[in-house]
């Protein structure tokens, strides 16, 4: 129970790695919100774990101040704040990509950090205590081609999080990442174009592990980062992917 008493946000908890990370830190004794677009699916893990559910659009500023305002409200003080929602363009050539799906990608995946940093981070400074866990991935280390700007977005986030680190220390608020290969979530086939064995087999043979991440790989990881046990770590990017980046 390293996280008794402890309270957290995580975004894009209704499945994949968030729900994952969001059933780990739970069960490690944290009241957790969890916060995602499709409310049905934040209800089911909420419910599962004892949690409360939150809609919130991650790329929009109202919502995701509403959230803050209902976190705060719920909890008090939010120690853990989770920046896991993100999506993907399908595969293809940089310049094929739409614009509107460009903009869509960077609102998700990257405007949202500095959208929960705007209205969280104020009140971890006053507390003088937070940990902050931005879920990247090797996408932002090793790039695959055809993934160019899923790719830079993941990059971004690598360097926001170093940045933040940096920033918030004398604050006492740690800021870390995690950088996950493909995994069993539902952005699988997007990442891959089409869910095939034969583009499993593709995949898999790039990671020395021989397997994708899973939800559970990415909550043990979590739930160390957001813990006590990491209190002198701050400003890395943990690659949970089975040797991928080697």
């Amino acid at each position: 129970m390293r996280l008794s008493g402890k309270t957290a946000i995580v975004t894009g908890g209704g499945s994949g790695f968030g729900a994952g990370i969001a059933r780990k830190l739970a069960a490690q004794g944290a009241r957790v919100m969890v916060a995602d677009i499709n409310g049905e699916a934040g209800q089911m893990i909420a419910a599962e774990i004892d949690g409360i559910a939150q809609v919130v659009d991650v790329a929009n500023n109202d919502s995701v101040a509403a959230m803050a305002d209902a976190a705060h409200g719920a909890f008090g003080t939010l120690d853990i704040l989770v920046n896991n929602a993100g999506i993907t363009h399908l595969p293809m050539a940089m310049e094929d990509v739409s614009e509107e799906e460009f903009d869509r990608v960077l609102a998700v995946n990257a405007k949202s950090v500095f959208l929960t940093a705007r209205h969280l981070v104020p009140a971890m400074k006053t507390a003088g205590t937070g940990a902050i866990l931005n879920i990247a991935s090797t996408a932002g280390l090793s790039p695959r081609p055809n993934l160019n700007w899923y790719n830079a977005s993941k990059g971004w986030m690598i360097t926001a999080t170093k940045t933040m680190a940096v920033e918030l220390a004398p604050f006492g608020v740690r800021v870390n990442a995690l950088c996950p290969v493909a995994g069993e979530t539902p952005l699988l086939a997007s990442f891959m174009g089409e869910d095939t064995p034969e583009m499993r087999e593709k995949f898999l043979s790039t990671i020395p592990l021989g397997r994708f991440s899973t939800p559970d790989d990415m909550g043990n990881a979590a739930a160390f980062l957001c813990s006590q046990e990491a209190s002198m770590i701050t400003g890395v990017a943990m690659e949970v992917d089975g040797g991928r980046c080697i």
